[in-house]
């Protein structure tokens, strides 16, 4: 195809650089990162489709470009992507009462399951999986205990765990294991004490223990698989029963190593391909990678299972497991974790949990009397939510997710990868999309599975590439098309064989350096080689390629271009022409070297119609005004000159009512327009009823009576005026109403006044009057005075 002649346009000196296999290494190299080109394009199998100076690479573009150059939609190849369903069982409808039981591979939670996918470049194919939940799905749990001396009242409570939590999760499923093991540390120093008295019993009194003789503990070990999943309650009591806890020296347990072997030791342990409990319960921390060193560990943890009449022998060989290798190997084996822990460690497993998916954190009692429930909780918590995870993904290769949940809430972004609140027999979906943004190598299937993480399901996907057209299947080797057989003709072009170049494979790779093929690239004997826009191949230039793929040289010395052509309103050719070899060739009803020149007139139409209003020219769409009175963007606007009531009032009043200052020149000056009486302004011309502008005018003449008149211009020559042939003088005075007024004035003035005259005069005397009355008080309080000054004289007792 075109794509694989794209290594073909190599300039001549590249050829000195290269080894062949080195050249075909780069050769493919090319075309594979070609080929992500073929999003949304096309590749044609017209021969004679090129243009001089073009490579063959220009075949493959987009559609529309290549339909743009000629080549009709029949010689188009444009594959496409699609989706087909390989197996699409349909999810199961279990009911847990039922007689009938099911076989745990025989249950559907998910649909469908194995898809076929063709990708092409820069194309996503989406698809849809339905998810339910099943009622009455089988459960394995595992039980994971500290057997550390601290978990000595704990271990107590445990021994009836079998039977009672097998009684409380027959009500979540009728087919139900139970298993059992225990850890506590790596039996190295310093995580245990290594005297003989010590390995034996973990417990022994020393001098600085504060534990009596009495307490009986087992050798310290680092995990054990105590019972296997069984269905028999009674018989994990009875071994539970019988275990002892153990000592260790430091705080952290040894955790890490028991989930470690828990997980990758599937036969050991009894896992079924059904829901996968691990309950995890201590009260203490957890050593993790980089811890073995502190017992000369080193190590790094393999990840296998190393398991020896049920007992893990390479504690004190392999460093504990990372929690990434733990998610790893967890999320691998479809284990959902329960953390059963103390509240004084509650902080630190949350975090932890946030690490692992799928995974809970209960609060243990000191004692571990709510195991039972706890584990129901964290049961119902991790079933009702379901979260897709993928497989790693080819290079080059996207997916992205939504989810439709419960009650129609949609997901998308991470929140697109999980639906949560589930309940048995809830439906839920998921769209998933997955791209390719360019071709593996050699283009080969690729298979990825996408899971609900903590359930044993997936869903198969194969996914086939879309690297080449169809057309290709179909070429000829040893074509005569390809002088003389030297390559295969395919899609249009040749292929050349090893060791051949050109368009047509007529040369060969020795050959390309000579100077008398270059002096064919040269335009008129000059200097520069293909115009310095190209590289010379076997005598004929074939032009380089743009970043920009609208944009390409062309012609024999690629002395063209389509994008150096004059430029308005910082457009190629004003984005009314076509640029080729680098002059416009404008659209119609447009000129000019950029094509700015728009030979459309109705943007210099005036309101009256004419073209620029008759006083003016239009050029490029734009009216140049001839008269210096006149401007706008249409000569409508005149600053200096009378409107169009006043310039015609004198002729109106002259010829309809014989007055005015034209009045003795009216025949000779007013004789430009057609006259019509109408008896009332009602009978005037409207603008909307007529097909040419039309004014409406109202003026006064000297005795301050108004008119009121037409104008308007018919044809672009005939004047008509129509006017009222009433004038609307104003009415003289009312004498009697205005004499009445100013009568009826000057007596209201005048009993005002009198009124305000009374009113003072009595306010006046009302002032005098107190004024009397005070002054006769201050005379009878005088002559009081008098007396009893004179009364002493008399007597010395006054009465």
């Amino acid at each position: 195809t075109g794509i694989h002649t794209e290594s073909l346009t190599l300039d001549p000196p590249f050829s000195t650089f290269f080894t062949a296999s080195a050249y075909d290494t780069f050769c493919t190299t090319l075309r594979l990162a070609t080929s992500t080109f073929l999003s949304h394009t096309g590749h044609l199998r017209s021969p004679d489709f090129l243009k001089q100076g073009e490579s063959k690479s220009a075949r493959c573009d987009e559609i529309k470009s290549l339909i743009t150059k000629g080549c009709t939609k029949a010689k188009i190849e444009n594959p496409r992507g699609s989706t087909s369903i390989n197996k699409n069982k349909p999810v199961t409808n279990r009911k847990k009462d039922i007689a009938e039981k099911l076989k745990p591979d025989q249950i559907t939670q998910i649909q469908p399951q194995k898809l076929t996918l063709n990708l092409r470049s820069g194309e996503a194919q989406t698809f849809k999986l339905k998810f339910k939940r099943a009622e009455d799905y089988p459960i394995d749990l595992y039980y994971l205990m500290d057997l550390s001396f601290s978990m000595k009242d704990d271990l107590e409570n445990v021994k009836n765990l079998g039977t009672d939590l097998m009684r409380e999760m027959m009500e979540v499923t009728s087919d139900f294991k139970i298993g059992f093991g225990s850890f506590v540390e790596k039996t190295v120093m310093p995580y245990i004490s290594t005297t003989p008295a010590r390995l034996l019993n973990p417990c022994t009194s020393t001098s600085t223990s504060t534990n009596t003789n009495t307490d009986n503990c087992t050798s310290p070990f680092s995990y054990k698989n105590v019972l296997k999943l069984t269905e028999n309650g009674e018989e994990f009591n009875s071994l539970v029963s019988k275990q002892q806890i153990s000592g260790n020296l430091d705080s952290p347990e040894g955790g890490f190593d028991a989930i470690m072997q828990v997980a990758v030791c599937g036969d050991a342990i009894g896992w079924r391909n059904v829901t996968r409990l691990l309950v995890f319960s201590t009260d203490a921390g957890f050593h993790f990678a980089g811890d073995g060193k502190l017992g000369g560990i080193v190590l790094p943890n393999d990840g296998k299972c190393h398991l020896e009449n049920n007992m893990y022998t390479m504690s004190h060989y392999y460093d504990y497991p990372s929690i990434a290798h733990l998610v790893q190997k967890l999320s691998d084996n479809n284990i959902q974790t329960i953390f059963a822990v103390t509240e004084e460690f509650q902080p630190v497993y949350k975090e932890l949990k946030n690490l692992i998916p799928k995974s809970a954190v209960g609060t243990l009692s000191s004692n571990s009397s709510n195991v039972i429930k706890l584990i129901i909780d964290s049961y119902n918590s991790l079933s009702s939510e379901v979260i897709l995870e993928n497989g790693k993904l080819p290079e080059g290769v996207s997916i992205t997710y939504k989810s439709i949940c419960k009650n129609g809430w949609v997901g998308t972004g991470e929140n697109g990868r999980k639906c949560s609140n589930i309940s048995i027999g809830d439906e839920v979906s998921f769209e998933i999309a997955i791209k390719s943004e360019n071709c593996p190598p050699q283009g080969k299937s690729e298979t990825i599975t996408i899971k609900p993480l903590g359930f044993t399901e997936n869903v198969e996907i194969i996914l086939n590439f879309i690297c080449e057209c169809e057309c290709s299947k179909d070429g000829k080797p040893l074509s005569e098309m390809c002088h003389n057989g030297n390559g295969t003709f395919e899609c249009g072009a040749c292929r050349c064989n090893e060791g051949r170049i050109g368009r047509l494979c007529e040369c060969s790779t020795d050959e390309v350096r000579s100077d008398d093929l270059d002096a064919n690239c040269r335009k008129d004997n000059g200097t520069d080689i293909c115009s310095n826009n190209g590289d010379c191949v076997c005598g004929t230039c074939e032009c380089k390629k743009r970043e920009n793929p609208e944009e390409r040289y062309s012609g024999k010395f690629c002395e063209c271009d389509n994008f150096n052509c004059d430029r308005s309103n910082n457009k190629l050719c004003g984005g009314h022409g076509r640029c080729e070899c680098r002059v416009c060739i404008c659209d119609a009803n447009y000129t000019g070297s950029a094509c700015d020149c728009s030979l459309d007139t109705s943007t210099c139409l005036a309101a009256n119609k004419q073209i620029c209003n008759g006083r003016g020219t239009c050029e490029c769409g734009v009216c140049k005004c001839t008269n210096p009175k006149f401007q706008g963007p249409t000569c409508e606007i005149c600053p200096t000159c009378p409107g169009v009531c006043a310039e015609h009032k004198d002729c109106v009043q002259c010829r309809a009512f014989e007055t005015g200052e034209k009045k003795d020149t009216c025949e000779k000056d007013c004789s430009y327009f057609n006259l019509i009486r109408v008896k009332d302004r009602d009978k005037l011309p409207q603008p909307a009823d007529q097909s040419y502008p039309l004014s409406h005018c109202k003026e006064r003449d000297a005795n301050d009576c108004w008119f009121y008149y037409t104008y308007a211009v018919r044809n672009h020559t005939e004047r008509e005026v129509y006017v009222v042939d009433t004038l609307e003088c104003p009415a003289g005075p009312d004498i009697i109403p205005i004499v009445a007024g100013v009568v009826a004035g000057i007596v209201l003035i005048g009993l005002a006044l009198l009124l305000i005259w009374k009113l003072l005069m009595i306010i006046h005397d009302r002032r005098e009057f107190a004024k009397f009355e005070k002054e006769k008080m201050n005379a009878k309080w005088d002559t009081g005075s008098s007396a009893t000054t004179i009364c002493p004289l008399i007597s010395t007792t006054c009465p």
